[in-house]
């Protein structure tokens, strides 16, 4: 299991979360501020982030972790309000779950999200797409010779789309075949990492010449 980095300021919650995780199987440590979290993410493996934190915020926390790393990061979230959920997942966050969290729910993104940072298609080899190198096998993707800053999450998005040319991709199979969920999802989750990833594959990312919205349906990745 990863070793969980909890950040949270209610210190009950934060105690009744690191003992069910923990007896899920996952090793917790627990941060009571965002400074605190950003100082101890040590060999963390996963963040689980709580929003609402005294000084620094978790939205600025996911900000600052997003910079520097591709660690996974979950928003814990007491605001359900899609601008919030959509702020929060613009910042760079893969999932979030709304506050009161089940230990176990917590525990099935986590482990969705562990296999998602898995090679997605290791036999498929490199696939070329509008000028970019995808690399399923070694989860990267390279631009005149760069490797991009892409998540976990927005390979495998950007995987599944290259392994589906032109094809049309509704929000529901995506949030389905990327973020593993055998349940009707958020399709908020999807446009947000569509956004962001957009943010750094097209040259104008308000206009996309790759990942091109169908109106009422989803997204396509444009090749000819």
């Amino acid at each position: 299991m990863p070793r969980l980095l909890l950040v949270e300021d209610d210190e009950p919650l934060a105690e009744a979360l690191s003992l069910a995780l923990g007896a899920l199987g996952h090793d917790v440590v627990h941060a009571p501020t965002g400074e605190h979290a950003l100082t101890a993410l040590g060999d963390a493996e996963f963040v689980l982030l709580d929003v609402m934190l005294p000084g620094i915020d978790g939205f600025e926390v996911c900000r600052r972790i997003r910079a520097r790393s591709r660690l996974p990061i979950v928003l814990l979230t007491a605001r359900g309000d899609p601008i919030d959920v959509v702020a929060g997942l613009e910042c760079g966050a893969d999932d979030y779950v709304v506050k009161p969290a089940e230990p176990r729910v917590l525990d099935a993104r986590i482990k969705a999200i562990g296999r998602r940072a898995r090679p997605a298609v290791p036999e498929a080899g490199l696939r070329h797409v509008g000028g970019l190198e995808i690399d399923a096998a070694a989860m990267s993707v390279t631009r005149d010779g760069e490797e991009l800053a892409l998540t976990a999450t927005e390979i495998r998005l950007l995987v599944e789309f290259a392994e589906h040319p032109n094809q049309v991709l509704s929000r529901q199979v995506l949030l389905k075949r990327v973020w593993d969920y055998g349940y009707v999802g958020d399709s908020r989750i999807v446009d947000a990492a569509v956004a962001r990833l957009r943010a750094k594959v097209e040259d104008d990312p308000a206009n996309p010449v790759l990942l091109r919205t169908v109106r009422g349906l989803g997204y396509r990745l444009v090749t000819r």
